[in-house]
């Protein structure tokens, strides 16, 4: 490991939010340093194909993008450290921060993390991830219209993913390994209802057993009883797993503000509007949104980071 290097600011994440907050700061000469993580790209990379993001009126894949943010970063003369940051230090200024290939210093920072889907664990789902598996619904449900696909999960996120998709989809089947919901709020209720009069099924006692498909894609799976083990094939074009994100928050655990793993902001109207509980930290993207996690969400808070670090550097 080399010695310690500093720089004015420095920005975690390599996702929309990062790559905006790059684009930003860079423009306002501050040049900026983007230590990428574990999965350069972020989760957009995992997305297949996308519809939603203005400008593109064509689908063009998550790769694709995060490519081209990737370029205009450069483009801007940016820094990029392919590095993973394990320990953080905001008791000292500069703040430290230290990485499996080296240490680093910074005068501000700015927190793009995101979050991780939670999955099953199972190789198939790793098979045809991107390829008829996904964790967003409202990122991939447009692509599977008039379409039967599957919602894995039995919680709020996936009440929420099965009734929109049922507008979408043909039919949904929602897989829950209890026998019943533990919530009692509107949305349970509309599923209930849905399952019985409308194009939603659900497979109580079941949980995901593999993921069956072909080259081009998920064509079937296969779900097991809790109780029994007995297994059965039902045949669906996607499935959407909806077990929960985790925010990539860990290592600022004990030194930020956060509520169930989400880095707290301050969302002044004012300005500073991401800015943490502690000066000169800001946060930006998925780590910090808990409700919409889309892209062009994220790309926003990267830019208002970027500018509230600016202020704040220029402040000093």
């Amino acid at each position: 490991m080399s010695a310690t290097k500093h720089h004015k600011l420095i920005i975690l994440g390599s996702g929309p939010a990062g790559y905006t907050a790059a684009i930003y700061a860079a423009r306002g000469n501050l040049n900026p340093v983007v230590i990428t993580g574990m999965e350069q790209g972020g989760q957009l990379m995992k997305t297949s194909k996308i519809a939603n993001w203005p400008g593109d009126y064509e689908d063009v894949s998550g790769s694709e993008l995060m490519g081209r943010m990737l370029k205009q970063v450069e483009r801007f003369n940016a820094e990029i450290i392919m590095d993973q940051i394990y320990k953080v230090d905001f008791k000292q200024r500069p703040f430290r921060l230290f990485g499996n290939l080296d240490e680093y210093t910074c005068d501000a920072l700015i927190i793009a993390t995101g979050i991780s889907a939670k999955h099953t664990g199972l190789p198939s789902e790793q098979t045809y991830l991107g390829r008829g598996v996904s964790t967003c619904a409202t990122c991939d449900g447009f692509f599977y219209r008039d379409k039967k696909i599957a919602v894995i999960g039995g919680g709020n996120e996936a009440m929420e993913d099965a009734l929109y998709l049922s507008k979408l989809a043909s039919h949904v089947t929602i897989v829950h390994r209890f026998e019943k919901f533990q919530h009692e709020t509107a949305r349970f209720k509309q599923a209930l209802e849905l399952a019985k009069t409308g194009n939603i099924t659900i497979e109580w006692n079941h949980t995901l057993e593999e993921i069956l498909g072909n080259n081009s894609g998920v064509t079937s799976m296969k779900i097991k009883h809790t109780k029994t083990n007995a297994s059965k094939e039902i045949g669906v074009d996607g499935i959407f797993l909806a077990i929960g994100h985790e925010p990539n928050s860990r290592i600022f655990e004990g030194q930020l503000d956060m509520k169930d793993g989400y880095i707290c902001t301050q969302k002044k109207m004012e300005g500073n509007a991401v800015a943490t509980n502690i000066e000169g930290v800001f946060a930006a993207g998925d780590v910090i949104d808990p409700r919409y996690r889309q892209a062009v969400v994220a790309a926003g808070s990267g830019c208002m980071a970027a500018l509230d670090a600016k202020k704040y550097l220029m402040s000093r």
